[in-house]
């Protein structure tokens, strides 16, 4: 037999829905003498020349009905003709796969704890490969800096298109930039983390698919943001535009149609003022005006589309434009649909784990449920497995910008702190919520196994368990038990009070109460309340909390390399509040409003805006971010407890490509390194 015939008949076997390629239908497994650039991928030209053949399109025979679901879509034209000129080409981990079926997983509610599935749809620019160190095409099929690092070119692939068929180019990209983020009638402010040294990047589209970001200092690191955000930096133009005076003259009163004021509010409508994708869409906010429109939500570069929300769930289908097939030919993704369950109860989440309702779950499984769960996993017909979690330390951070002055001088004084850290046993926190999996480390503002400037001497102060050392340091303070009552009182003769606020979606439960136990033994008494996400984020965002808690997110390498959110006040975002709101404030109002921070604070800022001009892991970096470093230790801005530890992840065994992960991490982008868009369902 020939090999051309070997190849045809393995094809055959192989897949659901015939491909007439002749190209390899290679895999990871199976590579068939491929040597692609990137790892686990080929454009498609680098198939064709090496391979010297053509590669011909299949699709997913239920696409037609799926389009069908999605609001205002138009009848399909051949696959060939919805792909890109030049599509992304992935070699499956394990085999071609088949169509059909739906990804069922679970969430606490719309932004709450919802990241994991978002992750499994997502696409930016680039993104890393599974060996976590690797940046790859997606979106951009090519980029090139100048010399300096200030000017970076990104190549689109030709004839791109959104979900809805219109064509995707560079102008896309520009008016992301341009005309919403810049655009104050649609946000007050740019966001911080789009500006560099305070000052706009210059975002051009050259041509079709050129598109040149001229930045004001050397940003080495953006690749990395691209790699691993949640941001995408690109938005239709075609659709949000109609609602633009700049791109319409009758914006405002096609907008004003639909019953919106201005053009301004039917563009937060669909964008949310956010490049989050889990704002809640149009259709938690108002499905008949979705409807009306003829968009139900707006249009998208992702694998899945949003086609129903409501308070319990949503649903997605296949994007039947998405820009990436298999080495057989067949556009991706395999699955049909993503059917997303809102559950806020654990005990409930846990069951339907077990009842094999969930192919896939990543976020928000904890350690403490791994037993149950494993000892159920034959009969739910699922796999849970351990992953390491780079970064996921939990953290408390006393308010140093509290509103109760009394407090405020209580919690800036590092011995409190330092006493809070000290009455801390970390050994039995890791033994009763970390199964003994992980390691008692300090707070530090970078992943240890990512940077080279954290010494094991920072990572190991104050952790050791000390009830009496943790007692001398508040009374060295003047606190003091006068009534006897096992409370230490305040200088104002107030009983030491703080109330300790937390969200299950950021840190372990039983990890809080002991923590509550640990304090309260050494005279700080505790009052303890578990609130949703949003009430936390809500309350640690207005300076309402006595202090904050959730584990570390982004502050691996990746990470900080690009974006310094965790480095300066509040040492946190939107998401993840930390410490010293109202430094920030003061910073940036010039100090007009907020409260001025101490001197070795405001270095912070000029530091950071160093760190990330240089080149990550340089000597130049590493100075720096020792500097960094040693100013958060010095002042313990956030107190640590375990890391190096282990999380769960878990997926069901009729789900095929599936890799062990080497990190469940927020810091990757939960699933988006191990492309989903090429798993499938045994039928």
């Amino acid at each position: 037999m020939s090999i051309r015939l070997i190849l045809m008949s393995t094809a055959a076997t192989m897949i659901a829905v015939p491909a007439l390629a002749n190209c390899p239908v290679a895999t990871v497994a199976e590579p068939m003498g491929l040597k692609p650039a990137f790892p686990q991928q080929l454009e498609l030209t680098e198939l064709q020349s090496g391979a010297s053949c053509t590669l011909e399109f299949s699709e997913n025979p239920a696409i037609a009905e799926l389009n069908g679901k999605i609001l205002g879509n138009a009848d399909l034209a051949a696959v060939a003709d919805r792909l890109p000129a030049e599509p992304l080409v992935l070699m499956p981990y394990e085999s071609i796969g088949q169509y059909g079926g739906a990804i069922t997983g679970i969430s606490k509610a719309t932004e709450s704890g919802t990241s994991d599935l978002l992750s499994v749809r997502h696409v930016n620019f680039v993104r890393y490969a599974d060996d976590l160190q690797t940046v790859v095409p997606n979106i951009a099929k090519a980029w090139e800096w100048n010399e300096d690092k200030t000017v970076l070119t990104i190549t689109l692939r030709e004839g791109h298109k959104w979900s809805d068929g219109a064509p995707f180019t560079a102008e896309d990209v520009a008016f992301w930039y341009n005309d919403l983020l810049l655009n104050t009638d649609i946000l007050e402010k740019t966001p911080d983390r789009w500006l560099f040294a305070g000052e706009p990047i210059k975002v051009e589209a050259v041509d079709d698919v050129t598109v040149r970001m001229s930045f004001p200092v050397p940003t080495p690191g953006i690749l990395n943001r691209f790699a691993v955000d949640y941001g995408q930096p690109f938005q239709p133009k075609h659709f949000l535009g109609q609602f633009m005076p700049k791109y319409n003259e009758n914006a405002d009163a096609l907008a004003q149609e639909y019953g919106f004021a201005n053009g301004a509010e039917a563009v937060d409508f669909y964008y949310g003022g956010s490049d989050w994708k889990d704002v809640p869409s149009p259709l938690l906010k108002d499905a008949d005006k979705a409807a009306a429109i003829g968009r139900a939500v707006v249009p998208t570069l992702e694998s899945y589309i949003v086609v129903e929300e409501t308070s319990e769930g949503r649903k997605l289908v296949a994007n039947p434009y998405f820009h990436q097939v298999d080495t057989a030919g067949n556009q991706l993704p395999y699955i049909n649909e993503i059917v997303e369950s809102y559950v806020s109860d654990k005990e409930v989440q846990n069951l339907k784990v077990m009842n094999g309702e969930v192919v896939w779950k990543q976020q928000a499984i904890f350690l403490e449920d791994f037993p149950l769960l494993k000892e159920n996993e034959a009969k739910g017909g699922y796999t849970i497995q351990f992953a390491p979690t780079l970064g996921e330390n939990v953290f408390f951070s006393f308010n140093r910008t509290h509103n109760d002055e009394v407090l405020r001088k209580i919690f800036n004084d590092v011995r409190f702190n330092r006493a809070m850290s000290l009455a801390m046993n970390r050994d039995e926190i890791n033994e009763i919520v970390y199964l003994g999996q992980g390691t008692p480390l300090q707070g530090v503002p970078a992943e240890p196994k990512t940077v080279s400037f954290i010494s094991d001497d920072i990572l190991n102060k104050d952790i050791a368990y000390d009830v009496e050392g943790a007692k001398a340091l508040l009374a060295e303070m003047g606190l003091s038990d006068s009534d006897g009552d096992g409370t230490l009182e305040r200088p104002d003769g107030k009983p030491l009070v703080i109330r300790l606020v937390y969200s299950s979606q950021g840190v372990p439960v039983k990890m809080m109460e002991l923590v509550r136990d640990y304090w309260t033994a050494v005279g700080v008494r505790v009052d303890l309340k578990e609130v949703t996400s949003d009430e936390y984020r809500a309350a640690g965002n207005n300076n309402d909390l006595d202090l904050t808690t959730w584990k570390y997110d982004g502050n691996t390498g990746p990470t900080i390399s690009q974006d310094v959110t965790v480095f300066v006040p509040p040492f946190g975002d939107f998401f993840n509040p930390g410490t010293g709101a109202k430094w920030a404030t003061w910073k940036q109002t010039d100090g007009a409003e907020g409260i001025e921070p101490p001197a070795d604070i405001k270095k912070l800022w000029d530091l950071s805006e160093q760190f990330i001009q240089v080149e990550f892991g340089s000597d130049a970096s590493n100075e720096i971010g020792a500097e960094i470093v040693k100013i958060h230790t010095d002042n313990m801005l956030k107190i640590g407890t375990v890391g190096d530890i282990v999380s769960p992840f878990l997926w069901r065994n009729d789900l095929q490509n599936v890799k062990p992960i080497k990190s469940k991490t927020y810091d990757f982008y939960w699933a988006y390194p191990y492309r989903p868009s090429q798993w499938w369902l045994e039928q």
